[in-house]
């Protein structure tokens, strides 16, 4: 595929890269993709895959072979090993979010529906803009949201009904880890000192909400070079219910229960082996974790 433009007339290529789901149902999903490509003057190519992983070469070979576009159809496991393949590249990423929580996709504006959601991926109008964001990566793997160690990973594992109840699923869940004891972090911003916290939960993100849409990092943004850190030590039976009343009003409020903090550099440990997630994926239980930013570093395509 030759890049728009290099050559006078050549037609853009676009390489669709589908979770395995979404063309096993029917393949309707996979010809909705071809006919809004050829309706927009776009080649389009499709590869379907099973696995974060399987994403990750699939975008980074389309980008080889020079794709102008590689589109993210599924959830965010599909997007972050495409957006893994294509850091940079300078290839656009375009997302088609399909999944539970789509927290990349919410942060951009990009719309729920699959056909509005390729109307923004494949427009050649200047309805859509490329834009670079930042990528954050956690112990060496890219993510485009958020990563954490404790109850918020332990939350992720325990969910098994997300594609039944979306975003209630991860509710239901935690209602069951309510229980969960603190654990003692260690945790280190860019060079200043460690200190110490007795919490449930931390969570280190570059986009801020949670699924259904509720801001846990409200000054999280994409692009400026800056990762956003939250602490939570919710105490006693009402706890939980103070912290999600917050997070629901959007409150800024610091105090033993819930701490933010920003930083480029963030190092996590402690005694305890805890679960551990990155967008919304259990990944093996551990002791620490370090997350870093890569400023600028990926081209998404985003409602202008």
């Amino acid at each position: 595929m030759a890049n728009a433009g290099s050559l006078v007339g050549v037609m853009p290529g676009v390489t669709f890269v589908v979770n395995g789901s979404l063309a096993r149902a029917g393949g309707h999903f996979l010809a909705l993709c071809r006919q809004g490509a050829a309706r927009r003057g776009w080649d389009a190519h499709v590869l379907v895959t099973d696995k974060a992983e399987a994403g990750v070469s699939a975008a980074q070979a389309a980008a080889l072979d020079g794709t102008d576009l590689v589109v993210a159809a599924g959830g965010d496991g599909t997007v972050r090993g495409c957006a893994e393949g294509l850091a940079g590249t300078g290839v656009p990423l375009g997302i088609v979010p399909q999944g539970t929580a789509n927290l990349l996709a919410r942060t951009l504006g990009i719309p729920g529906h699959p056909r509005a959601a390729l109307a923004v991926a494949l427009d050649r109008d200047g309805r859509s803009v490329d834009r670079k964001i930042d990528l954050p990566v956690v112990d060496g793997v890219p993510f485009t949201a958020m990563t954490g160690m404790g109850l918020d990973a332990a939350v992720v594992a325990g969910t098994r009904l997300k594609h039944q109840f979306g975003w209630l699923a991860y509710a239901m869940s935690g209602a069951v880890h309510l229980a969960v004891p603190p654990a003692r972090f260690s945790i280190r911003l860019d060079d200043g000192a460690a200190f110490s916290r007795a919490a449930r939960s931390v969570v280190v993100g570059n986009s801020g909400l949670l699924p259904g849409g509720f801001a846990l990092l409200p000054k999280a943004v994409l692009d400026d070079g800056i990762l956003d850190v939250a602490v939570l030590a919710p105490h006693g039976p009402l706890g939980w219910t103070r912290l999600a009343t917050r997070v629901l009003t959007h409150s800024t409020r610091q105090d033993q229960m819930m701490e933010r903090f920003q930083a480029r550099k963030v190092e996590i440990t402690t005694a305890t082996l805890l679960p551990r997630e990155i967008d919304g994926e259990v990944i093996a239980p551990g002791h620490s974790f370090t997350v870093t930013v890569q400023p600028g570093a990926l081209t998404v395509r985003a409602p202008a």
